[in-house]
């Protein structure tokens, strides 16, 4: 093996070829740490192994989306008598000791961030969703810096914090399948995202993790079918075998995000039923994937957000009963979503106690549903919610909560609320005369625009705001609306001109 060093970056050759670009500014110390000839070659031989059947998820996913625009055919729970819906013995394995109380997590923590990652630590939640997906913009910069975070909090490089047995369990969160990593070129093609970050954070931390009794655990973002839980479990089973860890020592919590996972619960959960730390509820995503599904379809398009995105919705609670159900009936976890809300300042202002009651209103649906756990993005809610726990639910976890009520069928989960607002269909705003238009869209943009200028005195905030405007309308006015807003901003002009503008700025300081 013929390792070389240049300006450009890492090269590797004969017998293999990995190339890597160089070190991002002020982080050739992390940098230097990850890429030994080691793991380099680690990622080489994952990247190589798996590359092929990720090209394959991609493809299928296209097709898929093809066959709905094409036949208008809706997606419905598998009848197949020999599949496994029709096994009732089968169980996930017992996850360890530290995942079995998770009732409140931080979630869409950037690992790029360090004094909230170090805030993180020292809360009292019972784990950290480590976002390297949509919480974290994925420069190279930010992914080498999170990466070696994690590293050193792994490692208990970081003082004034609790060593990683005590701390709250690092749920490391790699980007999902449609992400690519092009800083990185394996055999002559860029790496895929998820194996670039799985690769780096499972070969410098997994056995240190396991050691600690604090994993490697992870989560798994926007798998939209059986076939790629089948795929991240193979990466697992050869992780393992190749690090000589014990197989089903990797647990993973998979987001069901996307409306075609909500029909293929119970079959994700087998493939993975070694690794599998649960399933877990993520509206938001989930809400916008019937959009990416069935957006040509004027009965399927994203409602009022503000009014018609809830729990309380006939469309999302029956996907929350039948994830709680199809985890518990066969051993899993249930988590519930995301707490967006941050709490005003004052505890005692008049605004505190509003974001207090209504979350405390959202969440307790939730745990009535029977989830076992939930996650929140202000670290000053973790707490209250947990009090909220403690006083509603007895143990650990409520696996026991089995849910024989519920009964889901594809119509339960389809059934979107009336009332609709998109450019495409030209539909008429609620209560108004208006339709919904590209001119009405840039007019709105132009006067948020206006509005906020004036709270931002820096010429950079004031540029990075005029960029966020174009990317979205960017968006909003293609002919195609992208699949993924992660991908398409990382790979056309606006955003990678951006960052491409800002890193040049920082290599001349």
């Amino acid at each position: 093996m013929s390792v070389q060093l240049s300006e450009q970056g890492i090269i590797m050759s004969s017998p293999v070829c990995i190339e890597v670009q160089c070190s991002p500014p002020s982080l050739e110390k992390g940098y230097k740490t990850l890429f030994t000839d080691d793991c380099l070659q680690f990622l080489h031989d994952l990247i190589t192994t798996f590359d092929q059947r990720v090209d394959q998820i991609l493809q299928m996913r296209v097709f898929r989306k093809v066959n709905l625009d094409l036949t208008g055919v809706l997606p419905s729970f598998s009848k197949d008598p020999s599949s496994v819906r029709s096994d009732t013995t089968w169980r996930v394995l017992p996850v360890p000791e530290r995942l079995q109380r998770r009732h409140v997590d931080i979630g869409d923590l950037a690992p790029c961030d360090t004094e909230r990652l170090l805030r993180a630590l020292k809360s009292p939640a019972q784990g950290i969703q480590v976002d390297f997906d949509d919480g974290n913009c994925p420069t190279f910069y930010n992914q080498i810096k999170g990466i070696h975070n994690v590293y050193k909090a792994v490692h208990n490089m970081f003082s004034d914090v609790p060593p990683i047995s005590q701390a709250p369990v690092l749920m490391l969160r790699p980007r999902a399948w449609n992400m690519i990593e092009s800083n990185m070129m394996v055999e002559g093609k860029q790496a895929p995202g998820p194996l670039f970050d799985f690769g780096l954070l499972m070969f410098h931390c997994g056995k240190t993790l396991l050691d600690n009794k604090s994993g490697p655990f992870f989560y798994l973002s926007k798998v939209e079918s059986y076939m790629e839980a089948r795929l991240w479990n193979d990466i697992f089973t050869w992780a393992e075998q190749k690090l000589v860890i014990p197989l089903g020592s990797i647990k993973a919590t998979v987001l069901i995000e996307n409306i075609l996972a909500s029909f293929e619960m119970e079959e994700i959960l087998y493939e993975l039923r070694d690794h599998s730390a649960g399933l877990n509820c993520g509206i938001w995503d989930y809400s916008a994937s019937i959009v990416n599904k069935f957006g040509n379809n004027p009965a399927f398009l994203l409602p009022d957000r503000s009014k018609y995105v809830n729990m309380q919705k006939h469309f999302l609670r029956s996907y929350m009963d039948l994830l709680v159900q199809t985890s518990h009936r066969r051993g899993a976890l249930a988590t519930g979503g995301m707490v967006a809300q941050l709490l005003p300042q004052d505890p005692y202002s008049e605004a505190y106690k509003t974001v207090i009651d209504m979350v405390t209103r959202q969440k307790m649906q939730e745990i009535q549903a029977g989830v076992d756990g939930f996650i929140v993005y202000d670290l000053n809610l973790i707490e209250p919610m947990q009090k909220l726990f403690k006083l509603h639910t007895l143990g650990d976890n409520q696996l026991h909560q089995l849910r024989p009520d519920v009964r889901v069928t594809a119509d339960d989960l389809l059934s979107i609320p009336s009332v609709w607002q998109w450019i495409r269909h030209r539909t008429q705003l609620e209560g108004e005369s208006k339709i919904v238009s590209r001119q009405l869209v840039t007019e709105l943009a132009q006067q948020v625009m206006m509005e906020l200028l004036p709270l931002h005195g820096s010429d950079s905030a004031a540029q990075m705001l005029q960029t966020a405007a174009s990317m979205f309308l960017e968006v909003v006015l293609r002919r195609d609306f992208p699949e993924f807003l992660t991908t398409y901003l990382c790979q056309e002009h606006t955003f990678l001109h951006y960052h491409m503008a800002v890193q040049e700025k920082q290599a001349k300081l």
